[in-house]
């Protein structure tokens, strides 16, 4: 019975990379190595498990998949293997390391990333302010966090110590139960071709001011000549998501983080709504502090992780 090959981690590192980024050109450039050396390395890891991982799709490749199974080991593997070089270096280390993040990435992305920083720096406090992007960015300016995940609007480079971790559509916001048709809501959309006298008055559930969105919505249905109201505002974030789901209206966001009761619409169920742009999302990291790369490090991984999960891309 031939033995079991040992699967190298700096390949398995090169493969989950470029899986990650959709590219591994970049996942090359990201890693410091060349091209040519990265698709050694997934010939490599090919012929140890002796399969087909990826195949040809366009101009890119995609996973087959034995490649999908290698993956989710590949991530186990890495995740458990950067843990434990953290532990061992920084087992002792002990002070403040200060985040913040937007509301939305609070629940689908802190837990995880929490749990994978506490089990490597168990001396370490983290330090968790949530709240809008605008405010974020003011602490980060301040001072007065080390870390900052930043939803931007219309920006076309990153910010000052910033690294863009995702651009993302935005996208119309319903109840999961909502039955999106005129017959069972007044105010849904009609074709653009349709008399005036027929045009209804969309309901906006939107967050409170200065959030970027209010001013952006409304503009965008007023160019595309769709009537619409307030019908929920609010500064939380939990409240607006309570008002989506109870059917008051519809919101605007990303996929990212979206919770079970509400859902972001597409294809035909958003086909008299008009076209929203993107949002980018930034992670901006202050001073080259050990435990702070690392956690910086966690919340790019988590983000992807959710990026997938969620459908983003």
């Amino acid at each position: 019975m031939p033995a079991t090959p040992n699967l190298d981690l700096d390949v398995l590192r090169s493969f989950a990379t470029g899986v990650a980024l959709g590219s591994f050109a970049q996942a090359a450039d990201r890693l410091g190595r060349s091209t040519s050396a990265v698709s050694a390395q997934l010939k490599k890891l090919e012929a140890q498990t002796g399969t087909e991982l990826l195949r040809k799709a366009g101009r890119g490749l995609e996973l087959t998949e034995a490649g999908h199974t290698m993956l989710a080991y590949a991530q186990r593997l890495l995740e458990l293997n950067d843990e434990a070089v953290a532990a061992v270096r920084s087992s002792q280390l002990e002070g403040l390391v200060r985040l913040g993040l937007p509301e939305d990435l609070g629940e689908s992305v802190l837990p995880t990333v929490l749990g994978r920083f506490a089990r490597a720096h168990p001396r370490l406090q983290v330090q968790v302010q949530s709240g809008r992007s605008a405010e974020l960015a003011q602490a980060y300016e301040a001072g007065l966090l080390d870390l900052a995940l930043l939803w931007e609007l219309g920006r076309s480079t990153p910010p000052a110590d910033g690294v863009e971790l995702a651009q993302l559509p935005l996208c119309w916001i319903a109840s999961t139960g909502l039955d999106l048709t005129r017959e069972s809501l007044p105010w849904w959309p009609v074709a653009a071709e349709a008399p005036e006298s027929h045009n209804p008055v969309l309901p906006l559930v939107l967050l409170s001011k200065p959030c970027p969105l209010s001013a952006l919505v409304p503009q965008v249905l007023g160019r595309a000549g769709v009537s619409w109201r307030p019908a929920f505002s609010s500064p939380s974030l939990t409240a607006l998501w309570a008002a989506v789901s109870a059917g008051l209206g519809l919101a605007v966001r990303t996929r990212l983080g979206l919770p079970a009761h509400v859902r972001a619409l597409a294809g035909e169920e958003a086909v008299a709504l008009p076209a929203l742009p993107s949002m980018k999302l930034y992670l901006l990291r202050r001073g080259s502090q050990a435990p702070v790369q690392q956690l910086a490090q966690l919340l790019e991984q988590s983000v992807h992780e959710r990026l997938k999960l969620d459908g983003c891309f």
